[in-house]
């Protein structure tokens, strides 16, 4: 029975053992993998995503800790992938644990998702005190951490509801009245007053007390993984292997036509087969070698069509900043922090200065999670712009010559030098949509490349964007002329020169 239980506990324990951490694995992926390696798309390496739906855990385990002892072993696979890449060795990664691989592993079955199971029941009372709180505290006071104002957490069981229902609505006058507390508190704040509430109700600030008890209450929810594939990458060779195999299909059949047209011309029954028949023929031959230089030429150029074309791509950067949390949950506008968008060629890169506007009082994170990243992970973004800068977060101050460090974003819209591009003439001018070319900022948590960028993609939105002619006496006098010289009722910006050469490339 004892060997029995043991036998059970160590299965338990070793089963444990090999559940994959997602959070974990992405980390240890992004650090040792991501320089060759992507989940959905041949890198320098292969493509990784779902990899244990090719090799085993066992294999896989070999492999990254010492896959040139692994070959040398004599393993057929590890020959195999050797020799496709033609050589090119592996770096080997002793170091990772055996729950580090299981981790990446993880990572690589795609993102997990999450679902709500059960949802905490939350009292109106204090769903009613947390918005009269934000909108009237949360200027000077967090709830666990001093801001301007001293934190709040648990203030009912500090001070009496009607002391802080006389201090909420005028604190000035209950200190005028001789309370020792209200004294005491604006000598600890160097005299600093606090903003008198008089319009809250006693009803309103019962409402805030029973929030600023028990906190923020969370949905509590259920992770359940479910591989899926990231399609970032478009294949835009599809079109290109319908047309060639219509044209393969097309010479195949014009050469049955002619072989047996000339079949049918002999007279002997021994004549020679269709197929060589096909060989002699100087007519097919010729037609075949044109075949062959024109489809090699069409392919060799729809190929040479993709490169630098870099739609999807999205790189790992320095701060994991979200613009789903900033433009899309908490609706900052994308003028507020690309600024020169509207007034320059380019759109610029926010200074740290722009992030401490709301970042020297948001020094934590309180949002929904996202990315796999847990509240500390997303606590030590924040950290990460702070040691830029050198803000004190403790004493809400920044620190004495400190040596300022830059933060080194990585590029990833970037067009061609030999083609002018104005943001502000887009921007302004046309009123082109942020989203018209970056696509929906305001849900990516990881910014990537949303559209291709390249010449044609541009010229079929200035043919199809029509030129607004509302109160603009300029573009109103040339639709006139353009009018009587192409019969429209409306003209679109190719029209208005933007297909001319000249307008990108001079």
């Amino acid at each position: 029975m004892t060997k029995l239980s043991f036998v059970l506990i160590f299965t338990s324990l070793l089963s444990f053992a090999q559940q994959g951490d997602y959070p974990n694995g992405k980390k240890l992926f992004n650090a040792n993998c991501a320089a060759c390696h992507r989940l959905d798309k041949k890198l320098i390496g292969p493509a990784l995503s779902n990899v244990t739906e090719i090799r085993s855990l066992a294999w896989l385990k070999l492999w990254i800790k010492d896959n040139n002892a692994l070959r040398a072993s004599g393993d057929a696979d590890a020959k195999a992938i050797f020799e496709e890449f033609k050589g090119m060795p592996m770096t080997p990664f002793p170091q990772l644990s055996d729950q580090d691989i299981v981790d990446i592993l993880e990572y690589t079955k795609g993102k997990p998702k999450v679902t709500a199971s059960t949802v905490q029941k939350i009292n109106p009372a204090v769903a009613r005190g947390k918005k009269i709180f934000k909108a009237n505290c949360a200027a000077c006071h967090k709830l666990n951490k001093k801001l301007i104002g001293p934190p709040l957490f648990k203030i009912g069981e500090i001070r009496s509801l009607e002391w802080l229902k006389l201090w909420i609505k005028d604190n000035n006058a209950l200190r005028a009245s001789g309370d020792a507390d209200a004294k005491a508190i604006f000598e600890e704040y160097k005299g600093m007053p606090m903003m008198a509430f008089p319009q809250l109700s006693d009803q309103n600030i019962e409402d805030v007390v029973k929030y600023l008890n028990v906190g923020d209450v969370k949905p509590v929810a259920t992770q359940v993984a479910v591989s899926k594939s990231d399609p970032r990458f478009d294949k835009p060779m599809v079109s290109v292997k319908v047309s060639l195999a219509l044209t393969i299909l097309a010479f195949l059949l014009l050469s049955l036509i002619i072989a047996s047209t000339t079949k049918k011309r002999g007279e002997k029954s021994d004549e020679p087969s269709m197929l060589f028949t096909l060989y002699k023929n100087p007519f097919l031959r010729l037609l075949a070698l044109i075949f062959v230089l024109l489809g090699s030429a069409y392919l060799v150029f729809a190929w040479l069509m993709q490169i630098d074309v870099n739609e999807g791509y999205q790189p790992i950067q320095p701060i994991h900043f979200s613009h789903a949390v900033h433009a899309g949950a908490n609706k900052i506008d994308c003028q507020y922090c690309h600024s020169s968008a509207k007034h320059s060629k380019t759109s610029g890169i926010p200074s740290v200065n722009v992030c401490m506007n709301c970042h020297k009082s948001i020094s934590e994170y309180n949002g929904e999670l996202f990315g796999g990243y847990t509240k500390v992970e997303l606590d030590g973004e924040i950290q990460k712009m702070y040691d830029a800068i050198g803000w004190d977060k403790e004493n809400l101050q920044y620190k004495k010559d400190y040596k300022q460090k830059p933060i080194k974003w990585v590029r990833i819209h970037n067009l061609p030098d030999f083609a002018y591009f104005n943001h502000s003439q887009h921007v302004t001018v046309a009123g082109v949509a942020c989203q018209k070319c970056h696509g929906p900022v305001e849900t990516m948590d990881e910014v990537k490349q949303f559209s291709k960028l390249t010449m044609g993609w541009c010229i079929n939105c200035h043919k199809t964007t029509e030129v607004n002619m509302k109160d603009n006496g300029y573009y109103k006098n040339i639709h006139e002329q353009l009018s009587k010289k192409y019969g429209l009722e409306k003209v679109t910006e190719a029209q208005m020169g933007g297909q001319e050469c000249g307008k990108c490339h001079y």
